[in-house]
């Protein structure tokens, strides 16, 4: 099948933000409730993952282990930009789309996992942009792939699907922009801020 995306953009955009985290902010909170080393352990163990998903590798079984601080790889400046590499050249490959696939004990159609992979390294790196106080403005394909996907999954039918994926979802008005809407049926607050020291800001979901 051809490739109906390409996670490059994506993945540009993640690995542009790495070098403005500095050590400080590992343990700074993130919008998905871990602090950044956690949600980086996160990136790492994910990218890895489903670029094996797209060449159709044995998954693990169950579910994969709950990131964490401490389990974060000490060279994840050079470790993760590199699985993002590896996973945007593994979904450029045609039979990558083809098939069912499966990923943390989940089996879903390929071209599914594809979009699940595109949601990862999208909303996570909103994330890690809103903790560390960088600018973040994923490509215009992206945001459509996501919207599509988080809005699709957010009926109440899907509450069970969605456990473990996304937050309930957060209220933000149909005039927002498509990114801000997606992030409301990811179950996030586009206006979500670090708490300051003077206690401004919002630390929810």
């Amino acid at each position: 099948m051809t490739p109906k995306f390409d996670l490059e953009p994506a993945a540009r955009s993640l690995t542009t933000l790495l070098d403005g985290v500095t050590d400080d902010q590992l343990d700074a909170p993130t919008p998905c409730d871990i602090p950044v080393a956690a949600l980086l352990d996160h990136l790492v163990m994910l990218t890895a993952a489903f670029a094996g998903t797209a060449r159709k590798a044995p998954d693990r079984a169950g579910p994969p282990p709950a990131p964490s601080a401490e389990g974060l790889d000490r060279a994840w400046r050079t470790t993760l930009p590199r699985n993002l590499d590896e996973l945007v050249r593994a979904w450029r490959e045609p039979e990558a789309w083809d098939g069912m696939a499966s990923a943390g004990g989940v089996t879903w159609p390929a071209e599914v996992m594809a979009t699940v992979a595109l949601d990862e390294v999208v909303l996570h790196g909103w994330d890690l942009a809103r903790a560390t106080g960088q600018p973040y403005d994923p490509d215009p394909v992206s945001v459509e792939v996501v919207y599509g996907f988080t809005s699709s999954m957010a009926g109440p039918e899907h509450t069970e699907s969605r456990r473990g994926l996304f937050g309930p979802v957060v209220e933000v008005p149909a005039s927002a922009p498509p990114f801000d809407r997606a992030l409301g049926f990811a179950g996030r607050d586009p206006g979500w801020r670090p708490v300051t020291s003077s206690g401004s800001g919002r630390e929810t979901r």
